[in-house]
């Protein structure tokens, strides 16, 4: 059975352990073995530095031990992707994996920009080019797959 790992900022939501059983099982109705990176717990009596580093590392080898990355490529706290998920996505590619990125909109980067300049302009407010290359996120995510709609959506696509 193929394993996905499942990415994006869903670990950050109050009901996110929720989420990611949700997950989890749609993982498994479509034939594959889902990784939520909270399926590794932190101990609260640890310092943060040792949780940080145990987050980390854990989730790394999730990553590691997929097949698949499916991940969350909403917005999280403004235009981009959570940070992390970049990271997670940027390693998985690194290691020669599938990866699938899910989005509500799939308009282009440029389209969707809530820093321009002006309405139709290719400049944001600082002066600095907004990315025009007709892709829904930065170029460098060209070589993933992009799904419209949720994570069942980007499930189902994978055939």
């Amino acid at each position: 059975m193929k394993k996905i790992y499942i990415a994006g900022f869903d670990v950050f939501k109050p009901d996110s352990i929720k989420i990611g059983e949700a997950y989890k099982s749609t993982c498994k109705e479509f034939g594959f073995d889902g990784l939520y990176p909270l399926d590794n717990q932190i101990d609260k009596s640890w310092s943060k530095d040792i949780a940080r580093e145990f987050i980390y590392k854990k989730n790394i080898e999730l990553i590691e031990m997929c097949d698949i990355v499916v991940a969350n490529g909403n917005p999280f706290r403004g235009d981009e992707l959570d940070s992390g998920t970049a990271f997670e996505i940027g390693y998985a590619l690194a290691l020669k994996k599938e990866v699938v990125i899910y989005m509500d909109d799939i308009r282009s980067y440029l389209q969707k920009s809530t820093c321009k300049a002006k309405k139709d302009d290719v400049v944001d407010k600082d002066g600095m080019f907004i990315e025009d290359f007709n892709f829904s996120l930065n170029l460098m995510f060209s070589a993933c797959s992009i799904v419209e709609g949720g994570f069942k959506k980007a499930i189902k696509s994978l055939g």
